[in-house]
């Protein structure tokens, strides 16, 4: 008997984040996105209504804190799991979150094999706490200790053959200034003395890892251009 998938709700206001948050679920076995809200109160109702199993909450709200959500879903005994996604690395934030009850703390711009290791470990969570077996200490300590490598420094991650780490570097820091909205392979190719295809293979790189989300760009004439943004 297949187990049943296990049920997410995505709880973040920027629509482009949502987006990729959701499409790094679709790429996970065993997991569905069953909705998005992009506002406490829709979230509150959405828990109601669609009982996720698991919750995946950014912290700031124009019209609150994602630490409210949280914790009316423990004030309402609601049998499902947070894990908090979010830009805010302050040593409070973090203990106020471990004292509420979350099951991970992934800090932004999120990427893919942090997201899937949190994901995985609390899938074989999940499954261990529907099987009505008993626990082994060695399984407590496996379930409360589970190792996640630290990716969070996005240049110690292994990068695949053909994208060199130091121009992979180059790229981010073409967006590392607070001015940049958006920017294209034509522009990061001048930025880094490279071709503009080739930039773009890092580009798609970045997009594919989270870093960097692209759209298209329609002008009056002219085929779309494709550009990007950071996931900040």
């Amino acid at each position: 008997m297949t187990a049943e998938k296990i049920r997410v709700l995505v709880v973040e206001d920027d629509l482009r984040i949502a987006d990729l948050h959701q499409r790094f679920v679709a790429k996970l076995e065993g997991f569905e996105v069953v909705g998005i809200a992009v506002r406490i109160d829709d979230a509150l109702e959405m828990i109601e209504v669609l009982q996720p199993d698991l919750v995946l909450l950014d912290l700031f709200f124009p019209e609150g804190n994602g630490m409210d959500l949280l914790r009316h879903i423990r004030a309402g005994d609601q049998p499902c799991d947070v894990i908090l996604i979010t830009a805010a690395r302050e040593m409070a934030t973090l203990q106020n979150a471990l004292r509420g009850g979350v099951f991970d703390y992934i800090v932004k711009p999120v990427f893919f094999p942090r997201f899937q290791e949190s994901l995985r470990n609390f899938r074989t969570l999940h499954l261990a706490s529907h099987s009505g077996s008993s626990l082994e200490q060695k399984d407590i300590d496996r379930f409360l200790h589970a190792q996640i490598p630290v990716t969070a420094d996005a240049g110690s991650m292994p990068v695949p053959k053909g994208i060199d780490p130091l121009t992979l570097n180059k790229v981010r820091q073409a967006f590392a200034d607070p001015r940049v909205v958006d920017l294209s392979a034509e522009d990061v190719g001048k930025t880094i003395g490279a071709s503009r295809s080739t930039a773009r293979r890092y580009l798609e790189y970045l997009t594919t890892e989270g870093y960097l989300t692209a759209d298209l760009l329609y002008g009056v004439v002219g085929r779309p251009e494709r550009r990007y943004v950071r996931n900040r």
